[in-house]
């Protein structure tokens, strides 16, 4: 639960990974931002092929607050992450091999001005180094670069987090009732209070 950026995408075969690694590299020592660089040179002759080996290349991460960004790729030059190939990398089953591709970064503790240079960062690197990318935000930044409406968005996922800590903290699970009942029951709660 909290405000997020969901995003996929592939890298551009025209365009260099080791510039993109340094120019992100820059932004984030700039910050102080925590970072780790992967590999740093595709092979040329793997980009655009469905196969791909156990390597991760590009860079990824970490503002205060906030959960990794993972600018990575696998050997194909699609978007995945170190977690994502060590968890649904060799999955049998194709319906988990849908989430190799899959990636998002959680930024509602990290606050709307880390949300915005996010957006940002993913904006620029799209343009010069992505053949493909997509984005979901959930702080509706992307589309609109409306600071107001990311404020708002932000504000009422907050507040959101905050009843339903409390109604954590003030209502007590009931001995006949099951934790999805319990969630359900609080969930009900908050919402009857949001319509007053």
């Amino acid at each position: 639960m909290g405000l997020t950026i969901h995003y996929s995408g592939r890298f551009n075969e025209h365009a260099s990974l080791s510039e993109m690694i340094e120019e992100v590299k820059d932004i984030v020592e700039i910050y102080n931002w925590k970072y780790h660089i992967f590999e740093k040179h595709f092979c040329i002759d793997d980009l655009c092929k469905s196969n791909y080996n156990d390597k991760i290349y590009g860079i990824c991460f970490t503002p205060p607050e906030c959960e990794t960004i993972n600018l990575c790729f696998l050997s194909n030059g699609r978007m995945s992450s170190a977690p994502n190939l060590e968890f649904f990398g060799n999955s049998p089953d194709e319906d988990y091999q849908k989430y190799l591709y899959m990636l998002s970064v959680k930024t509602q503790f990290a606050g709307s001005a880390t949300h915005k240079l996010i957006i940002h960062l993913l904006k620029y690197l799209n343009k010069k180094y992505f053949s493909e990318f997509k984005v979901i935000d959930e702080g509706n930044y992307w589309d609109t670069e409306d600071e107001k409406i990311l404020g708002e968005t932000f504000k009422k996922y907050t507040d959101l987090l905050d009843s339903f800590g409390a109604a954590l903290e003030n209502i007590p699970l009931k001995s006949e009732e099951t934790f999805e009942e319990y969630f359900k029951r609080i969930m009900r709660i908050i919402q009857d209070k949001r319509k007053k």
